[in-house]
């Protein structure tokens, strides 16, 4: 979980990045709190300080919602006396291609007054005006960025997240994600090596009625 949305670790063989959605963000990211496998008020893996957050040209010049990603840094914490990266503590999935209609995916969130419970979904993913989405009910506030984790050869990959038209969606029932091409896999790789940190404009309408 992070601040309010929902956030997942990506693996990368650079630094330590996770990925949420564009529109959860405002501003560097500096003083976002990650709180990875969060429930019932507690957080097993520790509380991660995130150090910057990159994104797509076309959500920080405009807020274009088929870039509604996000990829933020985090720093190493001191356990039992040591440094420790994320990675080595929670793992990780790496990114993989944007879901396409038929694709199986399971979708983990949060959401706001679901008593720090993790919702799951394990769905069919179908297209809707150039966007992956899925049905699912209870996908409320707070699920924004949440992972669509779908199997491959090479064990699990995010192929989507909850954002991009409507922000993620104008009802819990259905949701959906940007497009992850070229742009996400470019905004992940400055994110793991450190380079060129955006600063996010402040979200604004959702569109919904």
């Amino acid at each position: 979980m992070l601040h309010t949305c929902t956030a997942s670790v990506i693996k990368t063989k650079a630094g330590d990045v996770i990925m949420t959605a564009a529109h959860c963000m405002t501003g560097t990211g500096v003083g976002y709190k990650f709180a990875p496998g969060w429930r019932n008020g507690n957080a097993p893996y520790g509380v991660w300080d995130v150090t910057a957050a990159f994104g797509a040209p076309g959500w920080i010049d405009n807020q274009n919602p088929h870039r509604d990603f996000a990829f933020l840094t985090v720093a190493n914490r001191t356990i039992n006396g040591k440094s420790r990266t994320l990675q080595s503590v929670t793992g990780g999935n790496r990114l993989g291609r944007t879901a396409t209609a038929g694709d199986t995916v399971k979708v983990i969130g949060y959401g706001l007054g679901s008593k720090d419970e993790a919702l799951r979904c394990t769905t069919r993913v179908y297209m809707h005006s150039g966007y992956p989405a899925f049905d699912c009910d209870g996908f409320v506030s707070g699920t924004s960025g949440s992972p669509w984790l779908r199997k491959t050869d090479h064990g699990l990959a995010v192929s989507g997240d909850i954002g991009g038209l409507h922000q993620g969606g104008c009802t819990p029932q259905t949701s959906y994600s940007p497009p992850l091409g070229r742009r996400a896999h470019a905004a992940l790789h400055r994110a793991a090596h450190d380079t060129g940190a955006d600063v996010f404009p402040p979200p604004g309408s959702d569109g919904c009625s």
